[in-house]
């Protein structure tokens, strides 16, 4: 037998696309904020230590050119693959032994299975999935692991607010 990326290429597997994360659009509004952030930033950087804060000034600024160019970076579409022994992303495959449990996220219109691994500083994994397959998904999710209720962690909300 010949394993693929850790698949049986003869077993049964739910394939799908979906976006790597949400796109949230941005107003003018959400860049006149950023530039008022910066400002108050290195303001308050110059007038508690003088000309010396060069350094965290550019560190500001270079910070915020890089949040704008991230948030404005369209999401690729990642090919997913569930088999009986895991998931593959890409050409990554993510065993369920893994992961200690998952737990189906909705965020509008967007649905996703969030995967929390074993490993203790591990981050979680984000599977988006379309609706249409979202039953197979969850089903073939909850055989081998068990089903918690998740919740958006502090990163994760401060993502949203950001918009990025």
């Amino acid at each position: 037998m010949c394993y693929y990326f850790g698949m049986n290429k003869d077993e049964r597997k739910i394939e799908w696309e979906a976006k790597e994360y949400i796109a949230r659009e941005k107003s003018g509004a959400w860049y006149i904020w950023m530039v008022v952030v910066v400002a108050v930033l290195s303001g308050a950087a110059i007038w508690l230590s003088g000309v010396d804060s060069w350094s965290f000034i550019m560190l500001v600024v270079v910070a915020a050119v890089a949040l704008v160019i991230y948030g404005n970076r369209e999401p690729r579409m990642i090919k997913y693959a569930l088999s009986s022994k895991g998931i593959k992303e890409e050409e990554k495959f993510y065993n369920f032994a893994e992961f200690r449990s998952f737990g189906i996220l909705k965020e509008g219109k967007n649905f996703s299975i969030v995967l929390t691994p074993r490993k203790r500083f591990a981050l979680r994994m984000t599977v988006y999935f379309p609706e249409d397959k979202g039953e197979e998904i969850v089903d073939e999710f909850g055989k081998r692991l068990p089903m918690e209720a998740v919740n958006l962690d502090l990163f994760d909300k401060i993502v949203k607010i950001l918009r990025i």
